[in-house]
């Protein structure tokens, strides 16, 4: 695994700039993201964390959309009423 640079971002707006840097990808729990890194598929050069940030957790529909938190987890997305009423396929899944 080459050498990268580590950010934990505290809020949306943090994530967010640190994101538009190129080569940067984003880590939240990190198990394939790291397999990756060490089996040579990813090679970002920076990794922002947005583990800790709340407000990127939970689900909510917007209009037509399911719009699911990038740090929802699958059992958060599975065992939710929206999941189960909206998507149907994915709360199967």
């Amino acid at each position: 695994m080459k050498n990268f640079g580590y950010a934990r971002a505290t809020d949306v707006d943090a994530a967010v700039a640190a994101l538009a840097q190129p080569e940067t990808s984003v880590i939240a729990g990190g198990t394939e993201l790291l397999n990756w890194m060490r089996l040579g598929i990813a090679e970002p050069e920076r990794v922002v964390d947005i583990g800790r940030i709340d407000e990127l957790r939970g689900l909510d529909r917007v209009g037509d959309e399911l719009v699911i938190g990038a740090r929802a987890t699958l059992n958060e997305v599975g065992a939710h009423p929206l999941t189960d009423r909206f998507a149907g396929a994915l709360a199967s899944a």
